[in-house]
């Protein structure tokens, strides 16, 4: 196990049995809690009964059919034109047939294996397991010591290092924009950072065609792979958020039909927001999203049937105060359950998403994304973004918050290894009967066996008395979780890389500079 835990238990083993030859000598008891492939233990809630999830579902297909997709990309009109569609070319419209759609999920895979840089670290799409991602796409970042601002290189670097550091973190998600770096540059950085730092399943934008191929390019050969086999397995994903309502841009629809022909995944996912770009209520909100991911997923098999592609969603409720989007709220967790229960009756791995509008990582902060969170287990979620990390409604990432929210998801995960009641577990012999009425079980055989490995050990929560917190110094969760990761910045962890595929990728990036880099264009 290389997750923090491991640390943290080795060290109190070593204090704790360090008394005598006999104690030293014996091997250390290992703790061993699989955080990397995740399954969710958690009974699946639903939010409407099964028969106004059909009519969600009957109502999307109307209104493809009778209402239509504005679809701003010509070359993704003549694949829906060809595919069957009715296209009205003047208004860039284009009406999808319900035979389409069915013939698209009938070849959309209910399971895809992402690889990543290295075996243990791959991981299964579909419905019942479990990822996370690190809150994504912020143009700011902020900490306690540096404070808020715009989201840079460095930045970028040092959010790798720490989701990296967390095995709970699965996929590398967009991360914080290094705004620093130039547009027709940043994504040789953000790619070859991730292909250097981390192991992880990597994300790309899809910001046009020449920066995604220089972006297959670069994943294809450091991983030395031939065009064949970087087509044949995902290696990267990519985020498609469609523009609400029923409009699909044109970098997002030519990232669809990029990724779809080079077999590399797209998670689709409307951003309906109840009452702005939505109808106000959930069942219509999330209509309308099951509807968009519906035109979109078509378009990818369309263009390669069988492409790995995710139903997603990401639909919460604004403030009708302000206008402001709001997170973590009882409508944010009934559209994850509806969201859910659409997926299911798909049967497609899917994309939920936590997050908070806080502006600090405050006990709002924790609230809302524990309440955005639960709702995605309750709903079944295959991928949850937006997991750790994420304020202001997606403004800022804040080092602090990324920490903080880790704690949970590592508990998370210990909870989906399940408790086992053998009879090792029960004890009788090893606990029960070694301790009188009134006794306490601290010297229990079985106690002394597993008070190392027996539970999970913090990363950033404090169990101390009030007293000897306060001799500590009396830090509160944000400050600790400062110290957390101003250590884990100091330890740089990162994967042996092979020096030659490095150098190469360096001399592309170099190449590829000195040629003007690659605009952000279709």
């Amino acid at each position: 196990m290389t997750n923090e835990i491991e640390g943290n238990a080795r060290g109190r083993r070593n204090r704790g049995r360090g008394r005598g030859r006999k104690a030293e000598a014996a091997p250390a008891p290992q703790r061993n809690v699989n955080y990397r492939q995740l399954k969710n233990p958690f009974p699946l809630m639903e939010v409407f009964p099964a028969h106004q999830i059909a009519d969600m579902h009957e109502t999307a297909l109307r209104m493809l059919e009778e209402l239509g997709m504005k679809v701003l990309l010509p070359e993704a009109r003549r694949i829906y034109a060809k595919g069957g569609a009715r296209v009205d070319e003047d208004r860039e419209m284009v009406y999808i047939g319900r035979d389409m759609v069915e013939a698209a999920l009938a070849t959309a895979p209910r399971s895809i294996t992402c690889r990543a840089g290295a075996r243990e670290r791959d991981i299964t799409l579909e419905l019942g397991s479990l990822v996370f991602q690190a809150g994504a796409g912020a143009p700011n970042a902020t900490d306690l010591e540096r404070g808020r601002r715009p989201g840079s290189a460095r930045d970028y670097l040092e959010y790798l290092q720490l989701t990296h550091h967390f095995d709970v973190f699965h996929m590398i998600s967009p991360q914080v924009e290094p705004q620093d770096v130039p547009i027709h540059l940043r994504h040789y950085f953000t790619t070859e950072a991730q292909m250097t730092r981390t192991d992880k399943f990597p994300f790309i934008f899809s910001r046009g065609t020449p920066q995604v191929m220089d972006c297959f390019e670069m994943i294809r050969d450091f991983r030395g792979l031939s065009d064949a086999e970087f087509q044949a397995e995902p290696r990267c994903y990519t985020i498609i958020n469609t523009n609400s309502p029923r409009t699909l841009d044109i970098p997002m629809a030519q990232g669809l039909i990029d990724f779809a022909r080079h077999g590399q995944v797209s998670i689709i996912t409307p951003f309906t927001l109840m009452g702005a770009m939505a109808p106000i209520t959930v069942a219509g909100a999330i209509t309308l999203s099951h509807a968009e991911v519906l035109a979109a997923l078509t378009l990818t098999q369309l263009a390669k049937p069988g492409a790995p592609v995710c139903y997603g969603t990401f639909t919460s409720n604004v403030d009708m105060k302000s206008g402001a989007p709001a997170f973590g709220t009882p409508a944010h967790f009934q559209a994850s359950l509806a969201a859910g229960q659409l997926a299911r009756h798909l049967g497609l791995p899917w994309r939920s998403a936590a997050g908070s509008a806080s502006n600090s990582n405050d006990v709002q902060a924790a609230n809302e994304n524990q309440m955005g969170l639960w709702g995605c287990l309750m709903a079944g979620a295959t991928v949850i973004i937006h997991s750790a990390g994420w304020l202001e409604g997606g403004l800022s990432v804040s080092y602090e918050k990324l920490i903080t929210d880790a704690e949970v998801l590592n508990m998370i995960a210990e909870l989906c290894a399940g408790a086992q009641a053998g009879t090792e577990e029960i004890g009788y012999a090893s606990a029960l009967t070694q301790v009188e009425p009134q006794g306490h079980f601290f010297a229990a055989p079985q106690t002394m066996d597993r008070y190392s490995t027996e539970f999970y050990q913090p990363v950033v929560h404090d169990y101390a008395n009030f007293g000897t917190w306060t001799e500590r110094g009396a830090l509160n969760a944000s400050q600790r979780a400062t110290r957390v990761w101003k250590d884990i910045l100091a330890h740089d962890t990162r994967p042996v890389t092979d020096e030659t595929r490095a150098e190469a990728l360096q001399a592309f990036i170099a190449k590829r500079t000195a040629e003007g880099g690659a605009p952000p264009e279709s």
